[in-house]
């Protein structure tokens, strides 16, 4: 598969070695440059490229950076992907540590559905997400064999069903089970603060997390 990633922090950075080691094309880019990525292309064998060119003849774009950043990013960012194409967000509102206040997302919106409306105004592509509660390191280092007792389930979020196929097989790929945490409404049961984030545990454990979540976003996890 060809896959673009926009930002190449902690996630970013480990989610291109991840996805080069299985033998997917990569295209990553950052705020900076892609000269800045010259240590990660070299190790990793992905091209850097400018944040334009990153969703440019790829079959699937990851959007992994700061909340705060998504609206630095033009809107016509995601305009090279065909119609019903995937794209995974990985973000998270840390709105005391990094973010600031953000008002749609201390009114409820998940942040998921925010960013989608910020890049996608129309809605031409298919948004999931995956990714966010799971540390960076454990992206390279927790995967498991089918099988494995000690196999972890990552949770994913999406409306469309074949996106979510998609995702579901990289992650897999990637030594985790998968549980479809449901629609993008429903995305805030994978945010910061909620039983699932960060949680290391199989199918039955994450399911039980997700179905756990509060309604309201923690208290330290708001402005």
């Amino acid at each position: 598969m060809d896959i673009g990633i926009v930002g190449a922090g902690n996630i970013g950075g480990n989610l291109t070695r991840a996805f080069t080691r299985l033998g997917h094309t990569v295209k990553v880019a950052n705020s900076r440059g892609p000269e800045t990525l010259a240590d990660l292309a070299q190790e990793t064998g992905a091209t850097a490229v400018t944040a334009q060119d990153a969703p440019r003849g790829v079959d699937l774009v990851v959007v992994t950076i700061p909340q705060s950043r998504v609206p630095d990013l033009p809107a016509t960012l995601l305009d090279p992907l065909p119609d019903g194409a995937v794209v995974v967000d990985t973000g998270n509102y840390y709105p005391r540590e990094r973010d600031g206040r953000i008002d749609a997302l201390e009114d409820g919106t998940p942040e998921t559905v925010w960013t989608a409306q910020h890049l996608d105004p129309r809605g031409r592509l298919h948004w999931v997400k995956a990714f966010n509660g799971i540390t960076a390191e454990h992206l390279l280092t927790a995967g498991r064999q089918d099988g494995d007792l000690e196999r972890r389930a990552l949770p994913i979020a999406g409306d469309d069903a074949g996106a979510k196929d998609v995702v579901s097989g990289l992650v897999r790929e990637m030594g985790f089970d998968v549980v479809d945490a449901g629609p993008l409404a429903e995305s805030w049961r994978q945010q910061p603060g909620t039983p699932v984030y960060g949680a290391e545990a199989g199918v039955e454990g994450i399911t039980q997390a997700l179905a756990d979540a509060p309604s309201q976003r923690p208290a330290q996890f708001r402005a």
